[in-house]
């Protein structure tokens, strides 16, 4: 597995997440956990499947690690430092059929990621026919695990993603997260 090269610079996405935070959240956590897997399918059935296949077909370690790697790597390709929103298409439409309105995702959303018993992630994710969940997942938990599941939204709510900026008050950090939102990549992504 090779990294993926972030679509801004560290420092971009301040005052949402500081460059420290970033520098720390992608050059260590993300980096070790890619190490990690590396050296765990080595010589491996895995070593030659893409990362979605090793996460759908793997526990303990390796799930954990391949997991975490596509997380991250979910989570930062989603964020832009230029504010976008949420175009009036196909998600957008989804949205307000089953959440009712934009405004009421949003809150279910961060209800979720805020009310997380300890580390991971919240998730919005569609079905083939394209309703959409909005769950919780603790540890390296992903949608890619359920059958007819695609995600294509996530908030990182382990404390490495925010604490050094934010401390104990997720809460603040799910409010700032919704201004970083690369609504383009969410929206191509419900449609693929």
């Amino acid at each position: 597995m090779n990294s993926i090269k972030l679509p801004y610079s560290e420092g971009a996405l301040a005052p949402f997440m500081s460059e420290e935070t970033l520098k720390f959240h992608y050059g260590k956590h993300y980096q070790t956990y890619l190490s990690n897997l590396n050296k765990l399918i080595a010589k491996t059935k895995f070593e030659t499947l893409d990362l979605v296949e090793i996460v759908k077909n793997s526990e303990g370690g390796i799930f954990n690690n391949a997991s975490q790697l596509f997380n991250h790597e979910f989570f930062f390709q989603q964020l832009s430092p230029f504010r976008k929103k949420l175009s009036k298409g196909k998600l957008y439409a989804a949205i307000e059929r089953d959440f009712n309105s934009f405004e009421n995702f949003k809150e279910e959303f961060s209800t979720a990621a805020n009310t997380l018993f300890g580390s991971g992630w919240a998730w919005l994710s569609k079905d083939d026919k394209g309703k959409l969940y909005i769950t919780q997942e603790s540890n390296a938990g992903t949608p890619l695990k359920q059958e007819n599941r695609i995600p294509i939204l996530c908030f990182d709510v382990w404390e490495h993603a925010y604490y050094l900026d934010y401390q104990n008050r997720r809460v603040e950090y799910t409010q700032a997260l919704w201004g970083v939102i690369d609504w383009d990549v969410v929206e191509a992504r419900y449609q693929e």
